[in-house]
Order: structure tokens, then C-alpha cells, then sequence
């Protein structure tokens, strides 16, 4: 009897591990656009974001290095609806060169303080949450697979130009972060930010294009 309820137990803990999809590769249901940009669905199942340029840029001339700075940083989101909490996150990102994006976990505020100009940069995803840094030849000093201001990558591990894949495994004592299959960046994060929240897709700036594909995620319930 022991032996079959051991079983059931097994078979129980591992139907609530199954891999599923995240984006469905037709449309945008169970997402929400946060901040102004384009998400678009390729007829090959690519999700593809890019910013507006020209959208709210200031009409004055000369143009104040502020002014300017304050529009070009302003960032724009895609989050699930749903919320998370232990879970494996599989996707695969391409970045235009120079590109700068990311994966936000856990941002209780989806992105509420990032997408307005001036951004406020004290409370964007990666200040109230937790953001995995994507950067394809971008000057900054974070390298992909960052968990940024916590723990930056193992350099290498990325393809720069090219599609690359990208796993989270989030759980509540640690976060880890593989890119290509390689780990790059691990850390038990700030205990006293929320252990649950809602995954997130950035454009990081005006200049932004980014294309993501197979998002999948599994997620953990009960005991490990």
C-alpha cells in the first residue's frame, strides 16, 4: 500500500512539473503591454518588440542633453497577467547589436516607474523585483545573464548576433540563471521582496529591438 501511494505521490509531483507554453506564438493572450512600443507576432511564431522613435520626442532645438537622455531611457514592458511563484523559465532572445533588454521577475509593480519620462531608475523592475539582464555589444557593464545590482554573469557563455537560449530556474531561497546551457549567474536575492510576481519581457530604450521565441515555463508546487 505504501509502495502505491508512493507512486501516486510521484506521479502527482511530476504532472504539477510539466513543462507549458508561456506565449502561445499567435497572439499577445494572457500578456499585457506596459509603456509605448510595438509587439508584434511573426507568422513564424516570433515575438518581436521595438520602440517608436519618433513617438514623443521633443520639438525643441537645441535640444537639452537631459531632455534628450530622459526620452531615450524611458522604457517600454511586456508582462504575463498571471503571476508566478517557484517556477523554470526556458526562452530563447535575439538583440539587435547594441541591443539592451530583459526579463524581469517578481516586479510587483509591473514596471509602473520605468516607462514614464523621466523614468524613476531608484524603483524600475530590477529595484522592486528582480531583472535578468539580456545585452547584445550594449555599453553596459552588466553582461548577459546578470541578475542586476545582485550579481553579475559568467561572461562567454552568449552568442552575440545570434539567437541564444536563456533558462531562469527562480525558487524562493535563489535565483539561477543559465545562458546556452552554461550557469552564469546565481544569487539568494533580497529576502524582503516578494517571492511571487509576474515575468516581464523589456525594451530597454527608444532604440530597442528585441525578438523572443519558444517561451516556456514549468511550474514547482509543494514540497521539492
Amino acid at each position: 500500500m505504501r509502495s502505491v501511494l508512493l507512486l501516486f505521490t510521484l506521479a502527482c509531483s511530476l504532472g504539477a512539473q510539466q513543462w507549458r507554453p508561456l506565449f502561445n506564438g499567435k497572439n499577445l493572450d494572457g500578456w499585457e503591454k506596459r509603456g509605448d512600443a510595438t509587439w508584434h507576432v511573426m507568422r513564424d511564431g516570433t515575438l518581436v518588440g521595438f520602440k517608436a522613435p519618433r513617438t514623443g520626442f521633443p520639438k525643441e532645438w537645441p535640444l537639452e542633453k537631459k531632455r534628450f537622455d530622459d526620452w531615450l531611457n524611458t522604457q517600454a514592458w511586456l508582462y504575463t497577467v498571471q503571476e508566478f511563484g517557484e517556477f523554470d523559465l526556458e526562452l530563447e532572445y535575439w538583440l539587435r547589436g547594441e541591443g539592451n533588454s530583459g526579463v524581469s521577475l517578481r516586479d510587483t509593480s509591473r514596471a509602473q516607474y520605468a516607462i514614464t519620462t523621466p523614468a524613476d531608475f531608484r524603483r524600475t523592475p530590477s529595484k522592486i523585483g528582480y531583472e535578468i539582464q539580456l545585452n547584445n555589444g550594449y555599453p553596459d557593464p552588466k553582461p548577459t545573464g546578470s541578475i542586476y545590482t545582485f550579481a553579475d554573469a559568467k561572461p562567454g557563455a552568449q552568442v552575440d548576433h545570434e539567437w541564444n537560449k536563456l533558462r531562469i530556474e527562480s525558487r524562493n531561497e535563489s535565483i539561477k540563471v543559465f545562458v546556452n546551457g552554461v550557469q552564469v549567474a546565481e544569487h539568494p536575492g533580497d529576502p524582503a521582496r516578494s517571492k511571487t510576481g509576474p515575468i516581464g519581457l523589456q525594451l530597454h530604450d527608444q532604440f530597442s529591438v528585441a525578438m523572443f521565441r519558444n517561451i516556456r515555463i514549468r511550474e514547482l508546487t509543494g514540497k521539492r
